[in-house]
């Protein structure tokens, strides 16, 4: 066989390699992917081995192609050297599984109160079937690298100890202010994120999934609100990044813009003039804490959109509102 011969068979891949001259054209199937990972270098190492407390939630958690990706995401965080964390919530699951369970559910200012029926469905859903489900998508994203999903709630190791919720609210008529019982709601009182820490740091790469569950002194269990843990755990974490997934872009503007950047000043400001209002509001007071104790900057971004995560963490123009010091 001459090697004129042997030149006819060459696969493609080698055919187009020979004689081409450099060329900076990323175009070509490859080189844009390519050109993305090199502009990403400067994020990557930013974040090495540093902690992102993600909370997982809304409809990016119900359904099925969004959540497989955002663990797919997840598995790529921990593979480029992030040490992720993720706490989840469930609030229309435990709704739709009280429906089916015929437990009607009480609202007082819009909160659900949960009595001890209420209690044992949104711990069955929570530390059940929403927690495995996430493990089981990190667990088949990860299988080739073996990267594996820890299932754990705040009742685990001590990890969430509770105190009751204490709300009050003003009667419209007598204007006396009141106390509201939401039953077993309960405020995170002291984190123990020694197990935490050791899954992150073991020698085997492990994700943490949290169920927002804690228990109080007593030995009561309690419901939190997922929000409230993720941006306690970041504290406890001294995470880098706590990225709070919803199913809006971010905070809006008067003008209806995205806010791209915020202090913690600017964001009392937007909750005090009514530029953030109805749920926007507990996000961003839980933004405020948990920068206020510790956490470098909290994120909210739309987690419906495939990879918004990545978008977020390595690329120079992020993905939702960031609020910092």
């Amino acid at each position: 066989m001459t090697f004129a011969a042997s030149s006819a068979i060459a696969s493609p891949r080698l055919r187009a390699a020979q004689g081409t001259p450099f060329v900076s054209d990323t175009t070509e199937p490859g080189w844009a992917t390519a050109k993305t990972l090199a502009e990403a270098l400067p994020y990557i190492q930013r974040y090495d081995r540093e902690t992102v407390v993600i909370k997982y939630g809304g409809h990016a958690m119900g359904e099925d192609e969004v959540a497989r990706l955002f663990a797919a995401d997840a598995v790529l965080l921990k593979m480029l050297g992030v040490h992720p964390v993720v706490v989840h919530g469930g609030g229309p699951q435990i709704s739709a599984m009280l429906d089916k369970a015929g437990v009607k559910s009480t609202f007082i200012d819009g909160l659900r109160v949960t009595d001890a029926a209420t209690m044992e469905v949104a711990e069955m859903v929570l530390s059940g079937a929403i927690n495995k489900e996430i493990v089981n998508f990190i667990n088949q994203a990860g299988s080739e690298a073996d990267v594996r999903g820890v299932g754990l709630s705040g009742k685990d190791a001590r990890l969430i100890t509770v105190a009751k919720s204490r709300r009050t609210r003003t009667d419209p008529g007598s204007k006396i202010e009141q106390v509201v019982d939401l039953g077993f709601v309960g405020e995170p009182s002291k984190i123990d994120p020694q197990l935490i820490a050791n899954l992150i740091f073991a020698d085997h790469d492990y994700i943490p999934v949290i169920a927002p569950i804690g228990v109080a002194e007593d030995g009561q269990t309690y419901n939190i609100n997922a929000d409230t843990v993720a941006g306690a755990l970041a504290g406890a974490l001294n995470a880098k990044r706590m990225l709070m997934l919803t199913d809006v872009p971010g905070v809006l503007g008067a003008d209806g813009e995205l806010i791209r950047q915020m202090s913690i000043t600017e964001a009392r400001g937007a909750i005090a003039s009514g530029v953030a209002s109805g749920g926007m509001i507990p996000k961003l007071e839980n933004a405020i804490a948990a920068v206020e104790g510790g956490v470098e900057a909290v994120v909210i971004l739309d987690g419906r959109r495939p990879h918004a995560m990545l978008v977020e963490l390595f690329t120079e123009h992020g993905a939702g509102t960031l609020i910092r010091a």
